[in-house]
This record gives structure tokens, sequence and C-alpha cells, in this order.
């Protein structure tokens, strides 16, 4: 059997940051922004930090600032009260600092997300003078609830659903990302959309849906498939990187672009 390619990375701060992470982590345990269980929250970013390693992507220098900087809120919270102070204001919430940069940074990006829509609609309808407009949909548009964290969150359901005695199968010869990459843009040559779980039916090896996973990274990163959620807590969907769109869609596009700024 040849060597399989590995290792092979992909670039995380491609997709996501940490402050991306945190967000999901607050969303995904329904917790107030405004009072992070900070114990909780490090130990899953953490835990996070180890999936994401195992998977064999590239964790940016950020990442793990961020873990040093979570572990410190929570040993400053976790310091017992200066008996000399009881009477007196405990000072500054630990979390403040981190709680203003959360806000702040999901302000920008859903302004971000408002004016690119805007800017790829106007970008569409204008460009060409001779033919007819073709308004594509956004990929953004259609992932704003689908993250690089949810994309993780699918694929560990799916390694766990594997039985143990799976693990010690042999593996397909010369398995690599390209080829797993070939293999996904031949299923979307003839459906418009398929599943995200679909993509991993029939692989009962661990290695082989790790490296299908990182081929649908890499795609994506390619700006050659996108993943989006048809409805809230849907199944995500992966599709061609441009699917058309009627108008009476792009006019909510414009209209939802219009209310943000």
């Amino acid at each position: 059997m040849e060597q399989i390619e590995l290792p092979y990375q992909v670039r995380l701060e491609t997709f996501e940051g940490p402050l991306d992470l945190l967000l999901h982590l607050i969303k995904k345990n329904e917790v107030n922004i405004y009072d992070i269980p900070i114990a909780m929250i490090a130990q899953q970013y953490l835990d996070y930090l180890g999936v994401m390693k195992s998977l064999n992507l590239a964790v940016a220098g950020e990442f793990l600032v961020m873990a040093a900087t979570l572990v410190q809120i929570k040993s400053r919270m976790l310091l017992p009260a200066d008996e000399h102070e009881e009477d007196e204001d405990e000072g500054p919430d630990p979390r403040a600092e981190l709680v203003r940069r959360l806000l702040e940074y999901k302000r920008f990006k859903e302004a971000a997300g408002r004016l690119d829509d805007r800017e790829r609609l106007w970008r569409e309808l204008f460009a060409r003078e001779q033919a007819p407009p073709v308004v594509v949909r956004s990929s953004e548009a259609l992932l704003e609830d689908v993250t690089l964290f949810d994309l993780v969150d699918a694929l560990q359901g799916i390694l766990a659903r594997i039985p143990n005695q799976r693990l010690l199968e042999i593996i397909p010869e010369n398995l690599t990302v390209n080829d797993r990459m070939n293999a996904i843009l031949e299923v979307l040559e003839s459906k418009e959309s398929v599943t995200f779980l679909s993509l991993f039916e029939g692989q009962e090896h661990r290695l082989l849906i790790i490296v299908t996973f990182l081929a649908l990274l890499e795609l994506t990163r390619l700006k050659l498939v996108r993943m989006f959620q048809g409805e809230t807590f849907g199944p995500i969907l992966v599709t061609r990187a441009f699917s058309p769109v009627t108008e009476e869609e792009a006019g909510e596009i414009e209209g939802s672009a219009q209310e943000g700024i």
C-alpha cells in the first residue's frame, strides 16, 4: 500500500477565528454573553482545540493566545475574595474586556456581511451591459448559521457512530485529499445540492471520514463549493459555488442590506 497523503492541513484562519469559536460555544450552550460561565466555556474551548488538532487542522496562534486568556480569566475568578475588601467594591469583572471584544466583533461581522451581500448583488446586476443580469445567491448569506465549528460538531457525530472494530479495517489505497475533492465535485455534477451527511455515507473508517472532511473544507476555501442550512437547525447542505436565485430573493437581499446601512 502506498503512503497516504498525510499530514494535510487546512488553514483554519481562512474560515474562522477564536472569537468565532467563543460565539459558537455561547450560542451552542445558550448562555448569556454578558454573564459567560467562563469555567465551562474555557474547558469546551480547549476541547475544541484538541479535536481540531486531531483532525489535522492548522490552528493559528491567535487560538492559543485566546486559550491562555480564558485560563487567566478563569484563574482570576477562582481567587478567594480579599477579607479586607469585603465591604468594598469587588472591582471590575475579569470577563468585561472579553465581552466587549465579542460584542464588537459580532457587530462588525454582521455589518460586513450585509455590505458584502450588497456589493455582490450590485456586481451581478450591473457588471454586464449587453447580457441580462444574472443574480447569484450569496454563500455568506446562506452560510450565516453554519460555521466551521458547526461542521466539526457534525463530523464528531459521524465519527461517534463508527463501531470500535471498524477503526482497524484496511483503508483504500491512494487515499488523498485531492481524490476526495474530485469525488465530491463529481457528486455535485449531477445534483444541485447534497446533504453534508450524505457525503460520508458508506464510509466506515475514521481516516477516510477525516480526509473527506478536509477535502470539503479545502473546496470551501477555494470557493468551489458552499455550505448552508435551508432552515434553522435544518440539515447542512452542500452545493456548487453558485446557484441562481429569483428576482424576489434578490430584492430581499437588497432590502436587508439597506436596513443594515
